[in-house]
């Protein structure tokens, strides 16, 4: 049998959300630890793309008690923002396990119990704050491609010397997916297939840009919340719509040379991928820009999830069972949820809730899960409606 370690919180997933409630738990003096199954912090970036840069300036990068170490309006890479979490973690001594990866969590009686290959852990309170980038979708269809045609999804990207020579498909014509058109441009003829989901007004690394990115900030902080009727009525189109194109616009794809098409790749004949209005493409390269989907499935007990397969909570705290929080969902609560500028607003509210359940301080014996989220009052009615009660399993 392994040893079973306790504490107040378990803290599942050591990116920015969780780094960000571990901060706010450290300086209440309570007992937590933070599990992570990467060997190193920050890995979750390292292992994007190659040429991948973030879409909000330095000045929005920073995590609570320290400041992105770049100038105001540098757009850090992403090894730089690893780096940064990882410096991060140190800078504040934050218990962190590395390599610690969790398989289940259940309920046994009032407790949490955590299981994962390197041991066992107990806790009054888990935070899920595994982030949305563990299930890359693509459509059913996929398989049926001639095996000839390397695909690959934009989370196993990293370069152009994984493709082969040859027309390039790349589907899913959101930012990530127009970041990999451009880039795919310079050796291939590529085609960008999917809707249009619009884009910002200027370049975002111009100075017109920046003016937008803050603005689109302050919106998406204090007008797309789940309080107000225009975030409730936005928030499912955020949450499964494409995002609007960031760093490379249309006129960037046209002058690349990039072939754009609106149609939606939907299925496949002679093994080549076909277009909604017929279009067989004869492509030797397919890249599935089309997102990921919800993995809760690991969660072995009763929790309410809603019509989106997102876990129905406020400000990061589930409706049930007590105890139970989430923190870096897309708009967990409000738009900048998602952004890194927003994790630390976030991960406040939820240990401010850890808190205030138990208000004499913690010993080792009360430490606490940690796995993104928290609940601080009742769910609004209409987030609630149409929620449904379901054992994961």
């Amino acid at each position: 049998m392994k040893q079973v370690e306790r504490y107040e919180t378990v803290i599942v997933g050591g990116g920015q959300a969780g780094l960000s409630v571990g901060y706010h738990l450290k300086r209440e003096g309570r007992s937590f630890v933070i599990l992570d199954a990467s060997d190193r912090i920050g890995d979750s970036w390292r292992a994007r793309w190659d040429s991948l840069k973030l879409y909000s300036p330095a000045s929005r990068d920073s995590l609570p008690g320290m400041r992105f170490p770049a100038r105001r309006t540098a757009y850090p890479t992403k090894d730089e923002m690893a780096d940064y979490l990882e410096a991060y973690a140190a800078r504040f001594e934050l218990p962190v396990r590395t390599g610690t990866s969790v398989e289940a969590l259940s309920r046994e009686d009032s407790r949490y119990l955590v299981s994962a290959r390197e041991g066992r852990f107990e806790a009054d309170n888990i935070v899920v704050a595994t982030g949305v980038f563990r299930k890359p979708y693509v459509p059913h269809f996929a398989s049926e491609l001639d095996p000839s045609i390397t695909q690959l999804h934009s989370n196993d990207y990293r370069n152009l010397s994984q493709l082969q020579d040859g027309p390039v498909l790349v589907v899913g014509a959101s930012h990530s997916g127009s970041d990999v058109a451009f880039e795919a441009s310079a050796g291939h003829e590529v085609i960008l297939s999917g809707k249009d989901t619009g884009q910002i007004p200027a370049p975002i690394e111009s100075r017109r840009g920046r003016m937008v990115f803050r603005g689109l900030f302050f919106a998406g902080t204090h007008v797309l919340t789940v309080d107000t009727p225009f975030g409730r009525k936005m928030r499912p189109h955020i949450r499964h719509g494409g995002a609007p194109l960031l760093r490379y616009r249309r006129k960037d794809l046209r002058a690349a040379g990039v072939e754009r098409v609106h149609e939606r790749t939907v299925g496949v004949q002679d093994g080549k991928p076909v277009l909604e209005d017929g279009r067989v493409l004869d492509v030797r390269n397919v890249v599935w820009c089309t997102g990921f989907r919800p993995d809760f499935s690991w969660i072995r007990l009763p929790f309410d999830i809603g019509e989106d397969g997102y876990p129905v909570q406020y400000r990061g705290v589930a409706t049930s069972p007590p105890g139970l929080y989430f923190a870096g969902l897309p708009f967990l609560h409000s738009f900048a949820s998602m952004l890194i500028g927003g994790a630390g607003r976030d991960a406040e509210r939820v240990a401010r809730h850890i808190v205030s359940r138990r208000a004499r301080p913690a010993t080792q014996d009360d430490a606490v899960l940690v796995w993104n989220g928290m609940v601080s009052r009742s769910e609004p009615a209409a987030l609630v409606r149409g929620a449904s009660t379901r054992s994961s399993d």
